[in-house]
Order: structure tokens, then sequence, then C-alpha cells
């Protein structure tokens, strides 16, 4: 039964909440202890999440384990959980990374330098486990709040630790020395920080728009999701169209930063490139899955007749992020900034497939979203493991990795393989279906948005090539295999993209009813074979 007294949704975000001041409280000797105590919560939030997707019951009610209370009745607040088949999946997907990001960054807050002394910087341990354990609080949350505001509070909220994740324990590998490393990091956490609040702060306006709107018309200001769908159905609310559209841009504004859609895109790769490997992953495979996801929670669902007037600039967008994040990303130096520019054509293909409003489209959108933060989480924790060993980000200081670590080198192919779509990983099914819904209703922009599949294999494969194959060049001849730990991280992310590259029917039968729901409520069909509309 999906329906239970037990708040299991929120236990699951409460629980890396406690896990975080748990672990930042533990005394700062006992290192080894904050990172056990961090693992722990995160494998607990992990089983609760697995508990609550394989208790989703695909044909059951819209939003299910919902929890309802009254926060503050004056102004219409609530406490409103709720998770639909794309919830439970996305908190699900957040729970299962967030025990790897954590072993891949297992040293990731030693100290800064070698050498006892005064003069000696240190990174503190808990606060690194901390900060993952809130950030995974904050989405989680994100994915499960029913009630705007609500979701409005987690989705600013969770800047604040990655800001300190960004600019706080960054990458060490930079060729200028650790000074310009610790300026780079200042610089990508300060934009990452500045982008993601002036989206926030125009969807405030528009939230408290919303608000007006519903006091107007109802009596009685709500920010409820449900509440306001059910009037809408109801014939009791109904936004003028200059206003829907208004308030339609101010959500959509915020949602494009977090994404991100070019033209918001620029702070990503900063933030990408100055991060350790393990909270790269965390911005791109979970916290910017937040956006597509409320594209399809509170775009399409509050302002359905909005969001069909601005799918054609928005498929248009998406479009140009698919080109220009994989025509950037072949000309990069750096690995991860090369990862981050493929990431911004990525989610070009999952927002064309959202705003494509067909069932195949934004069936491969919400199966992208999982998809590409296994993928991504794969390759870019591998890229860290090889980074880490050389000291060096910059592709031409590698050379013949798969001489001396063909471990590492082969779990690099898959990763990228999988970035690049090829057919039996995961991400070509998602790929396929997202380019099958746009051609039948937008063909043109199908047809170039497949143009990103021959720059993907273009980036991806003249990077393995630059990196694992050739001569062994100097200090890569050193270079260790994978280790126990490492390989706990990547094999079972390379087993799932195998698992549902041949099999997506789990993640696809738990969705695809939400997305008839979405369909249904931007008033959208299918559109006819173009034979069977002929006869």
């Amino acid at each position: 039964m999906a329906d239970s007294s037990f708040p299991i949704l929120t236990v699951t975000a409460a629980l890396p909440a406690v896990g975080a001041v748990v672990t930042a409280a533990v005394p700062a000797a006992r290192k080894a202890a904050a990172k056990y105590t961090a693992l722990l919560f995160s494998l607990g939030t992990l089983v609760l999440s697995l508990v609550t997707l394989f208790r989703f019951e695909p044909g059951g009610a819209r939003y299910q384990f919902t929890e309802t209370h009254t926060w503050v009745k004056s102004f219409g607040l609530h406490y409103d959980l709720g998770v639909d088949g794309i919830g439970a999946v996305m908190v699900a997907l957040t729970a299962l990374l967030i025990p790897f990001v954590m072993l891949a960054g297992w040293h990731d807050a030693e100290p800064l330098e070698d050498t006892a002394g005064p003069n000696r910087r240190w990174r503190p341990t808990q606060g690194f486990f901390a900060l993952i354990l809130m950030v995974e609080a904050m989405v989680v949350l994100s994915f499960e709040a029913t009630d705007v505001f609500l979701f409005y509070i987690f989705f600013e909220a969770m800047l604040i630790p990655m800001y300190f994740l960004i600019g706080g324990f960054g990458d060490r590998a930079h060729a200028g020395g650790e000074d310009e490393a610790a300026r780079q990091r200042s610089y990508a956490a300060v934009k990452f920080l500045l982008y993601n609040l002036a989206g926030g702060l125009i969807m405030l306006a528009a939230v408290i728009g919303l608000y007006a709107a519903t006091a107007k018309q109802l009596g009685t200001g709500t920010f409820a999701l449900q509440d306001i769908l059910n009037a809408r159905s109801a014939g009791k609310f109904q936004l003028a169209t200059s206003t829907e559209r208004w308030l339609f841009l101010g959500f959509f504004f915020a949602f494009a930063v977090k994404a991100p859609l070019w033209p918001l895109h620029t702070w990503l790769p900063n933030a990408m490139g100055e991060s350790t490997a393990p909270v790269a992953v965390l911005i791109t495979a979970v916290v910017d899955k937040v956006g597509t996801f409320a594209m399809l929670r509170f775009c399409l669902q509050l302002f359905p007749d909005a969001s069909k007037w601005a799918t054609p600039v928005i498929m248009v967008l998406a479009v140009i992020s698919i080109i220009y994040g994989a025509l950037l990303a072949v000309g990069q130096r750096d690995i991860k900034r090369l990862i981050a520019y493929a990431s911004v054509s990525h989610f070009g293909f999952i927002i064309l497939g959202i705003f494509a409003m067909t069932s195949q489209g934004q069936s491969g959108a919400t199966l992208y979203m999982v998809n590409h933060g296994i993928s991504t989480a794969a390759l870019m924790l591998v890229a860290g493991f090889l980074i880490s060993r050389r000291g060096s980000r910059l592709i031409a200081d590698f050379g013949g990795v798969q001489k001396v670590a063909p471990l590492l080198a082969g779990t690099f192919l898959v990763g990228g393989l999988a970035t690049l779509s090829l057919p039996g990983l995961a991400p070509f099914v998602s790929e396929f279906l997202v380019l099958v819904g746009t051609f039948s209703r937008y063909p043109v922009l199908g047809i170039v948005a497949t143009l990103g599949i021959v720059l993907a294999a273009l980036y991806v494969l003249v990077l393995y090539q630059r990196t694992m194959t050739g001569p062994v060049k100097a200090g890569v001849e050193r270079m260790s295999d994978l280790k126990a730990r490492e390989l706990v991280v990547v094999a079972p992310l390379i087993a799932l993209l195998l698992f549902l590259g041949v099999y997506p029917k789990p993640v696809t039968d738990i969705v695809n009813p939400s997305v008839q729901h979405t369909l249904s409520d931007v008033h959208k069909t299918d559109p006819k074979p173009a034979l069977e509309a002929k006869k």
C-alpha cells in the first residue's frame, strides 16, 4: 500500500539533515568517525528512498505518501509533501548517488599542505561531509514538496551548503598553484551563488504573485499545489493570459538557471571546473536536476497555457544548448570543463523532451534525468581519480594511461561511451525517446538536435584517445590503477548503466503515469502518425 500513517517522506528528508548535525558534532580529531557517521546516514536515507520507490503504486493516486500540516494559517502556508512517479524516482536517484559521492571524496578534506607548521591549512573533514548531507536533505525536500512556498525555501536553501562546498573544498589541481586555485574557487562559488540567487529572487516575485491571484479569486491565498489545481479543475480559479505568462516566466527563469539552459549556463563550467570531482557530481547529477524536475511539476501544471505559449522559444533555446554545449566540449583542454559543457548539452536534451509535449518526449526526459545522473557520476568520478593521480586536469598532461592503469582506463571508457549514448547503455534509451518525441511534433528541431549525438561521439572519443592511448607521458608512468574503494564507487554505477540500457522498464513503468497526468494538465495528446492522419 502506498498510503501509510508513517511519515516516510519527512523521515527520508530529515535523516540526512540530522546526519549533518551529528557529523559536524564529531570531535575534530576523529575524522574517520565523522566519515563513517555521514556514510551511515546516507545509506539509511537510501534504504528509505528505495522503500518509497518499491511501495509506490503507478496505477494509484497521482501523489502518494502525502503529508499535510498547517504551517502558517494566516498566510496560507502548509507543510505539504507528496511524490508522484517522477518525484519518487528522483528522490531515489539522489539517495543512490550520495554514498558514492562520499566514498569518492573520502580524502578530499585532507590538509591542503603536507608540511607541518603554523602555516598548515586544514579543510575540516566533518564540515565537508556534513555539507554533503545537508545538500541531500534540501534536494530531497525539493522533490517532495507540493506547497510552492515550501519548495521555494529548499530550492534556495540548498545554495548555501553548495557555496561552501565549491569555495571551501575545491579542486587543488591548478596550474597556477594553491593561491590561484583559491582565487578561482572563490570566483566560481560567488558566480554560482549570484546566478542562482538572481533566479530565485525573480521566482519569489512570481510566487507572491501566484498567492495574490489565489487570494483574489478564492477569497483566501494558498501556495498548495493540489488546492490550486483542484480549484482550476472546478472552474473557480483561472489566471488572466498576461498574468499567467508573467508568472510562468518568473518560475521558468529560476529553473532555467538551475538546469542550466543556454544562455543562463555560464556558472556551471566554473563551478564544476573548480570543484572536486565528487562535488561536481553533486552539482550536475543532483542539484541541477531540481530545475528540470520543477519545470514538469510547477511550470507545466500551474501555467499550462503559458507553457504552450513559450514552447517554441524554449525548444529553440534547448537545441542551442545541445549544439553549443557539445561544440564547446569539443574544444576544451580541461577534463572537468569538458564534462561540464557536455552536461549543458545533455540538459538541452532533457528540456527539449519536456517541452515537446509528447509522452515519448517527457518519458525520455525523465529517464534522461536518471541516466544522466548515473553516467555523469561514473565519468566524472573516474576523471577525479585520474586527476588526483596526475595532479593536473589538463588533457595535454595525460597519455598512455591504459598501459599503466587498464582498469581505470576501461571504466573511463564505459563512462564516456554512456555519455555519448552508445546503444546498450542507459542514456541511449532516454535520448532516443526524446528525439522521437520531438521529431513527431517538431521535425526540424529534432533533426538539428541529432547533431548533438555526432558531436558527443567526437568529444568523448577524442578525450579518450588523448588521455588513454598513445605513448606514456611523463608523470603517468607510475600511475596506480583503481583501488578497492574506488572500485566500490565505480562498479555499481557501470552495472546500473548496463542494466537500464537493456531494461529501462522498471523506471518507465513508474514515471509514465505521471507523464500522462502532466500532458493532461496542458491538454496535449500525442500527434497522430502522418499516414494515419492522411486517412
